[in-house]
């Protein structure tokens, strides 16, 4: 106790963290079983993939059961790219092509259109906005012959062109960006048009740099979709040239026919772009997600 004062002093306080309760080691342990018990599952399909891709038919089919085969057929490999049949390597290469194509044209398509229906003021702005969400109550089936007959009237069946374009537009898509933009800090905007930019250089220089996380996130989705794509490309792609993955893939599964090591390996190989780019865009994937592209 301070003679002066008399108030008694305070205890001072002991260094370092404070040791944390049972509850809490308890609750961390638990986050982390269930977390490591639900990427075990996540990773099953992948394992069974693999395992019989580097299987035989009769491994495959088997009652006995191996957790890989003592003998993997890496030859299977071979004979994917090898069969006069199914031109694999083409397909991959389409899918490719339709991917990123569709990855890119969707971006610059629903971003710009987004910007619009966000900063743009004009008299019909919430006109065309309601229009576009109205598209989205409009289902796939009922659009699906009208575009097919338009791809055929401009003679894309059978075309990159006709398994790219039609699909660029996407309403969703287009909301998304203009929910986003809404967030987006006008004042840095304001400073690009001070410094005399218009509408669609503020947009290129000061909005797309600032917003490259969203951009990632909506980049790896719609990858995804186009990649994963099947019914339009099975009907537009009508020549073996123009088959895409998928389309490839269901060459295996016939009525007369079921080539069960084939239809592993295909998928096993046709997966594999898809987790590069899952792997390597999943830091902007999942920044882009939970907040916006704007530090400080």
């Amino acid at each position: 106790m301070s003679a002066a004062t008399g108030v008694k002093a305070a205890p001072a306080r002991a260094g370092g963290p404070r040791p944390r309760s049972a509850r809490a080691v308890l609750g961390g342990a638990g986050l982390y079983t269930a977390t490591a018990v639900a990427a075990l599952l996540f990773l099953v399909p992948f394992y069974l993939i693999v395992r019989n891709a580097l299987a035989t038919d009769a491994e495959i089919t088997g009652e006995t059961w191996t957790f890989f085969p003592t003998d993997p057929q890496w030859s299977h490999i071979g004979e994917l790219f090898s069969d006069p049949s199914v031109p694999f390597a083409r397909a991959l290469w389409n899918s490719l092509v339709v991917g990123v194509g569709h990855t890119v044209g969707t971006l610059l398509l629903c971003s710009t259109a987004g910007y619009g229906l966000a900063r743009i003021p004009y008299r019909y702005s919430r006109a065309v906005f309601h229009l576009v969400l109205g598209t989205l109550m409009v289902p796939a089936a009922v659009t699906f012959v009208p575009s097919f007959v338009l791809v055929s009237s401009l003679g894309w069946v059978s075309s990159l062109r006709g398994l790219i374009i039609p699909g660029l537009f996407s309403g969703f898509t287009v909301f998304l960006f203009r929910q986003y933009f809404l967030g987006f800090p006008r004042e840095l905007e304001e400073a690009a048009r001070v410094d005399g930019l218009s509408h669609w250089s503020a947009y290129w220089r000061v909005v797309v740099p600032n917003s490259l996380n969203f951009f990632a996130a909506i980049a790896v989705i719609t990858f995804i979709n186009g990649w994963n794509a099947f019914l339009w490309p099975l009907v537009i792609g009508q020549d073996m040239e123009y088959w895409t993955v998928q389309v490839a893939l269901s060459s295996y599964l016939t009525a007369q026919t079921v080539n069960l090591h084939l239809i592993f390996m295909a998928t096993a190989v046709s997966v594999l772009p898809l987790v590069v780019v899952f792997v390597v865009l999943q830091r902007w994937l999942v920044q882009g997600v939970a907040r916006t592209g704007i530090k400080g």
